[in-house]
């Protein structure tokens, strides 16, 4: 299992959906399954044809491959962090045939702790030499803060000591579970360790009571829209454009923000240069339809909450707050295929639960 590769799209675009895809794959099948159990030229005859078949789908698929049996390819695909992708790979993989032969995986599953040992270089991650401590933030009670300690890490060798911690962690807890269950990670060595160590192989059930401490507590949580109250903040950039931001402010100052810990933002880039960073009147009625449409899809009755938005500098950010990132990652991705011939569009879904991210527009 140790074959990961970026997907970009390629010109052919004779792929078009999940069910086209898996009936490419499913004529190919066979040479794929010889390639993987003979270990033979598997980027040859299988990753490069993977990854161009895969990119005609979308951006941001990646893989791992290898034997789960004596008779099984296991293939797995993976988001590789990226929250905004991770429904689709699931619905990628949720769409599969039933292949003799294979087993498909939907992001990079958790392992056993005894299993799971990275090598990289000279440096190793593993049980022996990895611990951690929790942190309590008295101001962000529901957040869930860890360092991971390793015995060998020093300021020299820091920067390849993070992807090492990264990648263990990512397969030891699993790639959901590492995105679900730590907001804030901090890694050091033995030397810096402030707090008392605890074994890495309790990591995962410290992170499963913590996890479901805050589900319960937020368990049924809703946001009365009926006494909204929108702020327009208005203020001067240094370069003399405008920026002109409309959010909720009776939003921000709810105390069950950490109910919705997924902030969604749409970035949408229009000709702003010669009317002070503004949109013309043409785009401003284009965007305020986008935003409608949004609005649509993304119901809070369903914990989707519009937070506002902002413009200036030619661009406009569409902020939500959310209980989960699958929805706002196909409405936006949706979004960005229908509009792109007329704005330069881009997303980003990001975990947040105390929404600092706007604690800017809490000091107008």
């Amino acid at each position: 299992m140790g074959f990961l590769k970026n997907i970009f799209k390629t010109k052919d675009e004779s792929i078009k959906s999940y069910e086209d895809f898996w009936n490419w794959f499913q004529r190919n099948e066979g040479d794929f399954f010889t390639v993987v159990k003979n270990r033979k030229d598997i980027e040859k005859g299988f990753f490069n044809k993977l990854s161009a078949k895969l990119g005609e789908l979308k951006d941001g698929y990646f893989y791992l491959t290898g034997m789960y049996d004596d008779n099984t390819v296991e293939l797995v695909l993976t988001a590789d962090g990226s929250t905004k992708n991770i429904v689709f790979v699931e619905e990628l993989v949720e769409a599969a045939p039933k292949i003799t032969g294979w087993k498909f995986t939907a992001l990079k599953p958790a392992l056993d702790i005894k299993d799971v040992s990275i090598e990289m270089g000279s440096y190793k991650f593993n049980s022996d030499n990895l611990n951690f401590y929790s942190n309590e933030l008295p101001n962000y009670p529901d957040e869930i803060d860890v360092t991971i300690v390793h015995n060998n890490l020093t300021e020299e060798n820091k920067k390849e000591f993070l992807n090492g911690v990264y990648i263990f962690l990512d397969n030891y807890l699993g790639e959901l579970d590492f995105l679900n269950n730590i907001d804030n990670l901090k890694i050091v060595g033995k030397s810096d360790a402030q707090k008392d160590l605890v074994p890495i192989e309790k990591l995962k059930n410290f992170l499963t009571w913590r996890q479901k401490e805050f589900t319960e507590k937020y368990d049924g949580v809703r946001y009365d829209t009926e006494n909204d109250n929108h702020s327009i903040l208005e203020a001067e950039l240094e370069n003399g454009n405008k920026l002109i931001a409309v959010i909720n402010t009776e939003l921000l100052n709810w105390d069950s923000k950490a109910s919705h810990p997924w902030i969604a933002v749409l970035t949408l880039k229009y000709n702003g240069s010669n009317n002070n960073g503004m949109p013309n009147e043409k785009d401003y009625k284009l965007l305020d339809t986008i935003e409608e449409e949004i609005m649509v899809e993304l119901k809070d009755v369903d914990g989707f909450l519009n937070i506002g938005r902002q413009t200036a500098n030619g661009e406009r950010d569409i902020y939500f707050a959310c209980k989960d990132f699958r929805k706002p990652s196909k409405v936006f991705y949706a979004i960005k295929q229908k509009q792109s011939d007329r704005f330069e569009i881009d997303y980003d879904i990001y975990k947040d639960k105390y929404w600092q991210s706007f604690e800017r527009f809490n000091n107008h």
